[in-house]
């Protein structure tokens, strides 16, 4: 098993599920108010992981990197 994943709390998981479903639901919000109707969940994860999530676990890395 990769040293990688032997490294990962289920904790940890479930914080980081939570915060990338926190990122998808605030992407359907702005582009449902966007488009004026509700672009659903699907469409929201869809696109968000396509456009958003790369950078986005760039950024919270780089921020939980103690200085």
């Amino acid at each position: 098993m990769p040293d990688i994943i032997k490294q990962v709390h289920p904790e940890e998981l479930y914080r980081e599920f939570l915060a990338e479903r926190d990122e998808i639901l605030r992407h359907k919000w702005i582009e449902s108010e966007r488009l004026g109707r509700d672009i659903g969940f699907e469409q929201a994860l869809t696109e968000w992981t396509l456009e958003h999530r790369a950078v986005w676990r760039v950024e919270r890395a780089e921020q939980a990197r103690p200085d």
